[in-house]
């Protein structure tokens, strides 16, 4: 089987320029609220640093923006929650394996915990089983999450159970993390603003939504198309119907509408990723937003 990480790498090596790793480096430390005081030494300032972070008179010495480095108080810990559940065996909005793109996100921040000396944990699972694996702090450890996330995901998978993961994770694990949960487009429900209420007092959190396909195609076609639960197929002449279509967009656009409102109250820094590879993209714009807020 391909390295995972092979994949990821690619999808963060745009253009072959660089450009978009050093823009997610730059803005990643925007996930950590805790540092020290202690100086380290200066860096060169990338995309994402914080305005706060530049050393005025360097950068005037030298002629180019300079920013601190500080020694951290201590290592963080990403904790991603991914549901693979029989929902993500599904397609996203790209006709790409839902789960790829799971594998994306989870390997492209992945990256970056290692890269600025995080170590990462893996929260996965179904309605009928949750599991934790052990810390990581490699990439081969990354590779073997990866695996875990892509052999855990299958048919035979029971059906997806986002609030038992939330619970899960607010019943047992009491170190502070950064949470980030991966999950898709299912409605939230009262226990999932009840489960993000409690983890907001131990731990950060971010939401990544990713998108699901088209159930219905804007136009008359032979395609298939079933429910991964049901298996109920949904019948060809209804492909095209604009009175179908327009149902379908506005019940989506209010799940949509309610998971963000929802997400903005509890200050939730979230994300929806379409494309595989848009994601990279998708996931800078989570990153600088959160950079941008004030604390």
């Amino acid at each position: 089987m391909p390295s995972l990480i092979t994949q990821v790498k690619s999808k963060l090596f745009i253009h072959s320029s660089q450009k978009s790793m050093h823009m997610l480096d730059g803005a990643y430390a925007s996930l950590l609220h805790g540092r020290s005081l202690d100086f380290e030494d200066l860096r060169q300032y990338e995309y994402g640093d914080q305005v706060r972070d530049i050393d005025w008179r360097a950068t005037a010495r030298m002629g180019e923006p300079l920013v601190k480095r500080h020694r951290a108080n201590r290592m963080h810990t990403v904790l991603f929650v991914v549901d693979t559940g029989l929902s993500m065996t599904a397609l996203a909005h790209d006709e790409k394996p839902k789960k790829d793109l799971a594998i994306l996100a989870t390997g492209a921040l992945g990256i970056l915990a290692l890269r600025h000396g995080d170590d990462f944990s893996v929260v996965y699972g179904d309605a009928d089983r949750i599991r934790r694996r052990a810390p990581g702090r490699s990439e081969g450890a990354l590779e073997h999450a990866l695996r875990t996330i892509d052999h855990a995901t299958s048919p035979t998978s029971a059906p997806s159970d986002r609030d038992a993961l939330l619970t899960f994770v607010a019943r047992t694990i009491s170190k502070r993390c950064i949470v980030v949960l991966i999950t898709d487009e299912a409605p939230v429900t009262d226990e999932t603003e009840r489960m993000l209420r409690r983890l907001r007092v131990q731990h950060d959190v971010l939401w990544i939504t990713l998108r699901d396909a088209d159930p219905v195609l804007p136009s008359a076609s032979h395609a298939s198309r079933a429910d991964v639960g049901t298996r109920w197929g949904i019948p060809e002449f209804v492909h095209g119907d604009a009175e179908v279509l327009g149902e379908i967009t506005a019940q989506s656009q209010a799940d949509a509408a309610r998971r963000d409102d929802l997400l903005d109250r509890l200050e939730i820094s979230r994300a929806a990723l379409d494309t595989q590879d848009d994601g990279v993209g998708d996931l800078l714009r989570m990153l600088n937003r959160r950079a941008n807020v004030r604390r």
